[in-house]
C-alpha cells in the first residue's frame, strides 16, 4: 500500500494558488484558468447471437480547450502569441506563422506555502481566441479583463512533483 509523502496533510489544495509558465517563464499576472478536461467518447456495439444489451468501449479522447485570464496591463505576451495564429495586415499569405505557434505550458498548483505541490505539462497548445479588451462599462466597478483560449493536444501531470512535508513555524525565544 501507497501512502502519501505528507501523512499529515488532510486539507485539499486550494484553487487559489497556482502559476502557469510558457517558455520556462512565469506568465505574469494570470488570475483564473480553466480546468484540465478530457472526454472519451462510448462506443457501443453488439454480437448477433448475444442478449439485447450493447457492450461499450473507448472511443477518441478529445481535450477541452483551456482559457487564461489576466488584467489587462501593457505586457504584450498574449498579443505576440495569439498573433502568430493570425496578424491582420502581415500580408496575404503571411498571417500565420506556422513555425513557432504551438507551445507546451505548465500550469502548477501551490500549497499555502508557496510549493509545487501538483503540474501539470499541456502539450502543443495555440491560441485559438484572443479577446485583447472585455465589455467596458462606465457604471462599472470591476478590472479590465483580457484572455486567451488554447487549444491542446493533452496534458500529463508531472509525478516527480510529489507533496512535501508541512513546515512548521518556530515560535522566536523568549527574553
Amino acid at each position: 500500500m501507497d501512502f502519501p509523502a505528507n501523512p499529515q496533510r488532510f486539507d485539499p489544495y486550494k484553487n487559489f494558488k497556482f502559476l502557469i509558465k510558457w517558455d520556462g517563464q512565469t506568465v505574469a499576472g494570470v488570475s483564473k484558468v480553466t480546468g484540465l478536461k478530457r472526454t472519451t467518447e462510448v462506443v457501443k456495439h453488439r454480437h448477433g447471437g448475444e442478449p439485447s444489451s450493447s457492450r461499450k468501449s473507448p472511443g477518441r479522447t478529445e481535450y477541452d480547450a483551456i482559457t487564461l485570464e489576466r488584467g489587462v496591463t501593457h505586457n504584450i505576451e498574449f498579443e505576440q502569441w495569439a498573433n502568430k495564429v493570425w496578424n491582420f495586415g502581415s500580408g496575404l499569405g503571411a498571417e500565420v506563422s506556422l513555425k513557432d505557434f504551438r507551445k507546451d505550458i505548465r500550469i502548477e498548483i501551490l500549497d499555502e506555502a508557496g510549493t509545487t505541490a501538483l503540474a501539470y505539462t499541456v502539450f502543443r497548445c495555440w491560441v485559438s481566441e484572443w479577446q485583447a479588451a472585455p465589455d467596458l462599462d462606465a457604471n462599472a466597478n470591476a478590472v479590465a479583463i483580457q484572455h486567451i483560449k488554447l487549444e491542446n493536444e493533452g496534458w500529463e501531470r508531472d509525478y516527480a512533483v510529489s507533496d512535501q512535508p508541512e513546515q512548521s513555524f518556530v515560535e522566536p525565544a523568549g527574553p
